[in-house]
């Protein structure tokens, strides 16, 4: 089995972490674009072509299924990618977490990214899921970019930002760009109330993972053991788990379990 992540960056790690727990019999090719991210503040076009370079770059190595561990390109770019590449391999969207988060009350707060807030693709998500629930949309401007280049000045500026304009009596935050899950805990640490009930956080890499092995047919098998494989593809070129990658727990598991040859 070989299962496929695309990102602009490495936002693909938690979700590709979760795959490798769900699956350690997996190969694993993990495709991003160092060349042109970040892809939020292109035009809807151009992230569209990006992520159809990124996907064909990750095809070229006929995966099971692709994973679009990406929210900016899911927004943006899903049809043109499944209509290129399905239906000899299936492709799976990342949805924010809305309708997970709606479903306990209180008032959700939802971070992502400028290109996804506001969006047409998040409002009717809203509508859909959280219609009776109190939703604040917060654009991170700057977080993705951060996140991607473990630039820890940066992100934590821009977590700082966003938590400002972050409601008081926000209860659960939605992790609307993958990018966020890496950095989970420094975000529940800004917008977390003193003696408020602790903040619940909803990302998607757990829900996106399953829904790939759903989708071919394959069950979790957290305790199969096997010799796996991780390619790493940079802007389509073949390379190794970078640096910054490594900053964080995900992409250093990865790593740990199945060096990238």
């Amino acid at each position: 089995m070989k299962i496929a992540l695309m990102d602009s960056g490495i936002g693909l790690l938690p979700a590709a972490a979760a795959v490798r727990r769900l699956r350690p019999d997996a190969d694993l090719v993990l495709s991003w674009d160092p060349d042109g991210m970040p892809w939020g503040p292109r035009t809807p076009e151009d992230i569209t072509q990006r992520a159809l370079d990124v996907a064909e770059a990750a095809a070229a190595h006929r995966p099971d299924v692709l994973i679009v561990a990406c929210n900016t390109a899911s927004v943006h770019s899903l049809p043109a990618l499944r209509a290129r590449l399905e239906p000899g391999i299936p492709v799976i969207g990342t949805v924010p977490a809305i309708k997970p988060a709606a479903a306990g009350g209180g008032h959700v707060a939802i971070w992502a990214t400028p290109a996804t807030t506001g969006s047409a693709y998040q409002r009717g998500l809203i509508e859909r899921f959280a219609a009776k629930a109190t939703v604040t949309e917060v654009a991170c401007p700057g977080l993705a970019d951060a996140v991607h280049h473990a630039d820890e000045a940066a992100v934590d500026a821009a977590i700082a930002s966003a938590a400002a304009r972050t409601p008081d009596d926000v209860t659960t935050l939605v992790l609307g760009c993958t990018n966020y899950e890496l950095v989970a805990e420094r975000i529940r640490a800004a917008v977390q109330q003193p003696g408020r009930p602790p903040l619940e956080l909803h990302g998607s890499a757990g829900a996106v993972a399953a829904q790939a092995l759903r989708r071919i047919g394959a069950e979790p098998a957290p305790d199969a053991v096997a010799d796996t494989t991780l390619t790493v593809l940079l802007s389509g070129r073949e390379s190794t788990l970078p640096d910054t990658a490594l900053s964080y727990a995900e992409g250093r598991f990865l790593r740990a379990v199945s060096p990238v040859r």
